[in-house]
C-alpha cells in the first residue's frame, strides 16, 4: 500500500507503508495521510512500532482487553489500563 507523505522540505510523495516508520524515525517527513486525514508528526498521536508492540504477549493482552472492554475502540482508550 502507498501512503501520501509531506517531506520536511514541503514536497509531496507516496511511499510504501512498510517504509513509513523509517522516514518518521529519521525525521524526513512532516506529515502523512491516513484515511481520516493528515497526521502531523510531533503533534498528532501515532503508534510506535517496536518489537515489544509486535510480541505475542502484547497481542494476547490486546485480545484480553478487547474481551473485557468490547465497547472500547482505538479512538476511546480505556482509562483502566
Amino acid at each position: 500500500m502507498l501512503i501520501n507523505v509531506m517531506y520536511t522540505d514541503h514536497r509531496f510523495d507516496m511511499i510504501k507503508a512498510d517504509r513509513l516508520e523509517g522516514f518518521i524515525r529519521r525525521g524526513e517527513i512532516l506529515k502523512f495521510k491516513r484515511s481520516t486525514g493528515w497526521v502531523t508528526i510531533g503533534i498528532d498521536p501515532i503508534r510506535e512500532s517496536s518489537p515489544a508492540n509486535r510480541s505475542p504477549v502484547r497481542k494476547e493482552r490486546r485480545q484480553i482487553v478487547q474481551t473485557v472492554y468490547p465497547a472500547q475502540t482505538a479512538a476511546q482508550p480505556s482509562q483502566h489500563l
